[in-house]
């Protein structure tokens, strides 16, 4: 069943089913009618002669430059040209899949004034799987992600270059293919297709949807840590985090008990200390706070894939249009840099848990660094460093880029927001976490191994999967290959599905 785009109701959940799993998508009939109606007020300010920014001027510091009629069409076409000036390697294709769900989402709105025939167009690519070849970097987040998206207006033209089929082809001939009719551009087209954050706020969509699973799966792996710890479980009672408020501290410490539940720790059949270390009592505040920013981060990058991210913006009950800044990316930029920092904190948190798991003066009987032959054995000790190189990496990626500015174009646009610089590294900083997320759980399951008590039905559920990719350490082998295919397995969400199968939700 197709997605229909209104201009509102687009959330990170539905951007990720179109992006990334391919869904199909609709106009629904009152955008399509709000498209025209701005594009008729456009077309009769132009043939009245009325100066309108990016229309029949050109643009930055150059915005004081009139066109004459001759050369707003061609305008459009140079304008792109001038634009796709990014760099390197290519963006994922559900990165560009997902900017041109945002891009027709904000047309939906009827505040753009561009043609029909180009949302639609925008929208036929999307469902016949062609997708523009476009260079991840060269965005500074302000006046739009105007270098990727150019890219995309690219093909508009049959021009660039497009996936289709699992090709890279000229962007005409991978239209061709599909049976798409290629539009052109007329004035303001262009302008209208690139002039928006939307590969950005596309990328910290699926951020924000991976990272909640890899929340989940940071409640599993400490919830494993803690039971191999012998963890006193009061600290995770939801009592205690009610009376104080926060939701995500709320959310989390529920979750944890919920993947507990049937062991004898839980129960109290384990003695265990009147209280623990922070690493041990405190994850539910830690991961919490983390809950907490991604929400208030998912927030602010709805309103952006449902607002109208442009400039100029057309207002045809009215009959007006106004230049401003709507496509400054700030409001996205800023949460996100949080929302690298909150990863790279619950990160630490879970490393320092694995420290315990593996220092004999902390682990509460446990083997040191979790081997039977300590001496001839070095068991997880290098699992450890591992661990710390990919903290260490995320905490230099944790610098905000928000704050990163730097004047461009004559400085007419002399604040820029950076935001494709946060998303880039985030993606980092997630990268890395799988891996250190990972290397928890693998000690976790070790740990676990050595202990002889009933452990929680949502524990020993992930210790089982976790068992399916890596094997107890019994002697010491080369670690690299289960510490890849933990990091593999985290990313596949593999543990959150299966728990989840067994035990309910952790939302």
């Amino acid at each position: 069943m197709s997605i229909v785009l209104t201009g509102s109701g687009l959330t990170v959940e539905k951007v990720v089913r179109i992006a990334r799993h391919n869904e199909k998508v609709e106009l629904s009939e009152d955008a399509l009618e709000r498209i025209k109606v701005c594009r008729a007020m456009l077309e009769k300010k132009i043939d009245a002669g009325e100066i309108m920014y990016g229309v029949n001027t050109g643009i930055g510091e150059f915005s004081e430059v009139v066109l004459d009629d001759d050369q707003v069409k061609d305008f459009q076409k140079y304008l792109v040209y001038n634009h796709a000036a990014g760099i390197g390697d290519p963006a994922p294709i559900e990165y560009v899949r997902g900017a041109m769900v945002g891009r027709i989402n904000v047309h939906a709105h009827g505040n753009s004034g561009c043609r029909p025939i180009i949302t639609q167009t925008l929208m036929e690519m999307l469902n016949k799987g062609v997708t523009p070849f476009v260079c991840q970097k060269g965005s500074v987040g302000a006046s739009g992600d105007l270098a990727p998206m150019s890219q995309i207006a690219l093909l508009l033209m049959g021009e660039g270059q497009a996936y289709y089929k699992g090709e890279l082809l000229d962007g005409k001939e991978a239209m061709d293919k599909a049976g798409i009719e290629i539009p052109g551009l007329e004035a303001r087209d262009g302008l209208a297709t690139i002039n928006g954050s939307n590969v950005m706020t596309a990328m910290s969509a699926i951020l924000i949807n991976d990272t909640n699973n890899w929340l989940k799966q940071a409640e599993i792996a400490a919830a494993m840590s803690l039971e191999a710890l012998k963890a006193n479980m009061k600290p995770y009672t939801p009592l205690l985090h009610e009376v104080r408020g926060f939701k995500g501290a709320v959310r989390g410490a529920k979750s944890i008990r919920k993947l507990v539940e049937g062991g004898d720790l839980v129960e109290g059949k384990i003695k265990c200390k009147v209280q623990d270390a922070y690493s041990m009592r405190s994850t539910p505040q830690v991961i919490g706070a983390a809950h907490d920013a991604l929400e208030y981060a998912k927030s602010q990058v709805e309103i952006e894939l449902n607002g109208v991210g442009d400039n100029p913006i057309f207002f045809p009950d009215k009959n007006i249009q106004i230049s401003g800044a709507n496509f400054q990316g700030s409001p996205v930029s800023l949460p996100m840099d949080m929302v690298g920092a909150a990863i790279t904190m619950v990160s630490v948190m879970s490393e320092r848990r694995m420290n315990r798991l593996n220092h004999p003066a902390l682990s509460v009987g446990l083997p040191a660094f979790l081997t039977k032959g300590g001496g001839m054995f070095s068991g997880l000790m290098l699992s450890q460093y591992t661990a710390d190189m990919q903290i260490v990496e995320q905490r230099i990626l944790c610098t905000p880029a928000s704050i990163q500015s730097i004047p461009a174009a004559a400085d007419q646009e002399d604040f820029v927001s950076m935001g494709m610089n946060t998303a880039i590294k985030n993606f980092q900083i997630l990268d890395n976490a799988y891996g250190i997320l990972g290397i928890e759980l693998m000690a976790a399951a070790q740990a676990l191994d050595f202990r002889e008590f009933k452990f929680g039905k949502g524990v020993t559920k992930a210790k089982e999967v976790i068992r399916r990719y890596v094997d107890f350490l019994e002697i010491d082998r080369p670690l690299y290959p289960d510490h890849t295919a933990m990091q593999k397995l985290v990313k596949s969400c593999e543990i959150l599905e299966e728990v989840e199968k067994e035990i309910g939700s952790l939302e």
